[in-house]
């Protein structure tokens, strides 16, 4: 599923947290890891000691990758480290997407303080920006996050975003032989939930259900046939929260973008609000045409 990883990381307890996920995924996919440590440009870091001028950001960043390293090491998963200097997110995107990786890992907030780029704003920024999959997680003190995932969450609209994102979730499950939970929502803030209760309901829940069709057909194709369908009238990020606790899931593949109108669910800003509040890891893939850019 995925032969090279790479982990923006800046040794906070966050960042250490999702490097031991992120070793675990890399060991699974017999993948390498390149660990990367961005020494922000946009913050003074430079001063002069013993007559030298030095970059505290950039030899802080020499440390902390070698202490990812031994992380790494212990879980046998192959790595590189490399120290760069540059504006955090699209520094990070664009390393991605000149080396080719397969998957970027992130975790939603990290240290304060010399070394503090990767907060939640930046995270967000990777996410837009990045042409290569995302995955981020939320790094609270009581959230633990297993793996292999049982059971993937892939929300859709029916746009071809949506679809794009659903390629890849498809693939992971089926690579991990999880069941697959197919979501749509109809979004109750842009129509009248009584309404929804009657006879016009067909018209705002009838592209929802095709769109979770579309899905389920998809994953047919792949020979998945662990699938389960779920169509909920709520704000899209409430029903992406209610269906993950109903059903135990262990992560989350969607878009970053979707259906412009009265049946989008997929926008950049829910996508985001994904990424903060969702309690397990959310993977994030860009249109088609973003990747191919």
């Amino acid at each position: 599923m995925y032969e090279s990883i790479l982990i923006p990381y800046d040794g906070s307890d966050g960042a250490a947290t999702i490097l031991h996920h992120a070793g675990e995924l890399a060991h699974w996919a017999g993948a390498t890891v390149q660990v990367l440590y961005v020494a922000d440009t946009t913050r003074d870091s430079v001063t002069v000691i013993k007559g030298n001028t030095v970059d505290a950001l950039a030899e802080r960043g020499e440390t902390v990758v070698s202490e990812a390293g031994d992380t790494l090491d212990s879980l046998g998963v192959e790595y590189s480290t490399d120290v760069v200097q540059g504006n955090p997110a699209p520094t990070i995107a664009e390393y991605a997407e000149r080396y080719g990786y397969d998957l970027v890992v992130l975790p939603t907030h990290g240290r304060t303080g010399l070394s503090r780029y990767l907060i939640g704003s930046t995270t967000e920024k990777v996410v837009r920006l990045s042409s290569v999959p995302v995955l981020t997680a939320r790094m609270q003190p009581d959230e633990q996050f297993a793996f292999p995932y049982d059971d993937v969450l892939i929300p859709t609209d029916g746009s071809e975003t949506a679809a794009h994102a659903a390629t890849h979730g498809l693939s992971l499950a089926s690579s991990l032989a999880a069941t697959v939970h197919v979501l749509s929502v109809v979004d109750a803030n842009t129509h009248d939930t009584d309404l929804l209760s009657t006879e016009s309901a067909k018209a705002p829940v009838q592209p929802a259900q095709d769109a979770i069709d579309e899905l389920v057909s998809m994953a047919a194709e792949q020979g998945i046939d662990t699938v389960e369908q779920h169509l909920e009238t709520d704000s899209p990020v409430d029903g992406i929260l209610d269906c993950i606790e109903t059903n135990d899931i262990d992560a989350v593949v969607m878009g970053t973008t979707g259906r412009r109108g009265t049946e989008r669910i997929l926008l950049g800003s829910v996508a985001e609000t994904a990424v903060r509040s969702v309690p397990v890891p959310v993977i994030t893939v860009g249109s088609e045409d973003a990747a191919h850019e």
